[in-house]
């Protein structure tokens, strides 16, 4: 089961293995302008289908959400009632704005040890996704066991030396780096929300509690996401993630990686103001 709209290679991994894909997805509320999860439907969904694995994003990709404990509480309780593993993605870990707390998966509640996989990494931190190396964490023994099996089956049974040199160098001196980085980040979100107030009032930011990533709400330009897609391409003339990408529930939105130098964020914007008509 995953939570729509989703990072996209979490439902094709699903379906490349031939897998039964379950989707609960994600509700915006017009009010608050933030997603929330129908915990309704999330229990429902796993009692219907059979769910044996539950996917996380956390933080989430690309809704910006940093879940709070009482929320990844009440998801890891059902699961745990329905023996669903729950395998916490949480490689935007480290982008956690001032507003919000991150809480790992497997910190809310030690009963959650048992049935969790967390998934860490510095690739995204530090930009070494080249280096393809991560961290897995398990604490049930035959649930590790299981994993490590598959993941031999998969190729990757031999590690990355430059991987492990460049993360621990990473994790050993980038925490100032890290910080700094934050600031900057925080600082262009507000950027992209004052050019749109400004600029594209039609256009709302969801704004992120977390990651790099900017979740725009295109809709009240009543485009098509064929339409929409093809003004950002053409007229814009930027590559930005079409919200269909992330699952239906994605349509009329684009997807913005904003991790960039501020005058470069502003250059696209200013372009982006071109579909604007």
């Amino acid at each position: 089961m995953i939570q729509q709209p989703v990072y996209y290679p979490f439902f094709a991994t699903v379906k490349d293995n031939n897998r039964k894909l379950v989707n609960n997805a994600l509700v915006l509320d017009s009010k608050t302008q933030k997603y929330k999860i129908d915990f309704e439907d999330f229990e429902k969904k796993i009692v219907e289908n059979g769910v044996k694995l539950f996917l996380l994003c956390s933080p989430h990709n690309p809704v910006g959400r940093v879940w709070q404990k009482e929320e990844l509480e009440k998801m890891g309780q059902i699961c745990l009632k329905h023996g669903v593993i729950i395998l916490s993605d949480e490689i935007h870990a480290d982008f956690i704005f001032t507003s919000s707390k991150h809480h790992v998966f497997t910190s809310v509640n030690p009963a959650f040890l048992d049935n969790s996989i967390v998934c860490l990494s510095p690739s995204k931190t530090f930009n070494l996704a080249g280096l393809q190396f991560s961290d897995v964490l398990i604490a049930n023994a035959d649930l590790r066991a299981k994993f490590t099996t598959a993941y031999d089956k998969s190729g990757y049974s031999q590690l990355n030396t430059l991987g492990i040199v460049a993360a621990h160098a990473a994790y050993e001196h980038g925490a100032d780096w890290v910080d700094e980085l934050l600031v900057y980040l925080e600082e262009n979100v507000l950027v992209i929300e004052e050019f749109l107030r400004a600029n594209m009032p039609k256009v709302k930011l969801i704004k992120p509690e977390g990651t790099y990533l900017a979740w725009l709400d295109f809709r009240e330009l009543g485009l098509s996401q064929k339409e929409l897609d093809e003004r950002v391409a053409n007229d814009a003339k930027l590559w930005l993630s079409s919200g269909t990408v992330f699952g239906k529930e994605g349509e009329g939105f684009q997807r913005v990686n904003f991790a960039c130098p501020r005058e470069e964020l502003k250059k696209a914007l200013n372009k982006l103001s071109k579909i604007y008509y």
